[in-house]
């Protein structure tokens, strides 16, 4: 039944405006569509929502995340546009230079990733696949 819908994500922000700038200056994202209380952002085949909300971000997972060809070239970008990376050192995730290793369960390496919060609080990634 949903294999064939398109989905779309749903994040709560407390400063619509302060949301909106980080969008704009540190990912160089302008939204598709606004309205009141809400911004709509249409990257490739998918989109996302931001509204403005009174709740708080969970923060405890990454809650999106964008397929890079490049990950060293996207973080350096990021970096130079002030966006601060999370670091991890935990069993089966480390981060070396802002980027880690992804592996799956039997040990073998899946992909690279990085993470990073954005004004919210939300935590966003970036990941690239290993072909």
């Amino acid at each position: 039944m949903f294999e064939d819908t398109k989905v779309a994500a749903r994040f709560s922000v407390q400063d619509l405006q302060r949301a909106k700038a980080f969008y704009a200056e540190k990912l160089g994202l302008e939204p598709s569509e606004e309205r009141p209380g809400g911004l709509l952002y249409r990257c490739g085949e998918g989109e996302f929502v931001l509204f403005e909300s009174r709740g708080a971000a969970s923060g405890e997972h990454t809650q999106m995340s964008w397929e890079v060809k490049d990950i060293e070239a996207t973080v350096e970008w990021l970096r130079g546009r002030g966006v601060m990376f999370e670091e991890y050192d935990v069993p089966g995730l480390r981060t070396v230079n802002d980027i880690a290793e992804v592996r799956d369960n039997e040990g073998n390496l899946f992909g690279k990733g990085a993470w990073f919060r954005d004004s919210e609080g939300n935590l966003l990634g970036i990941g690239q696949p290993m072909s």
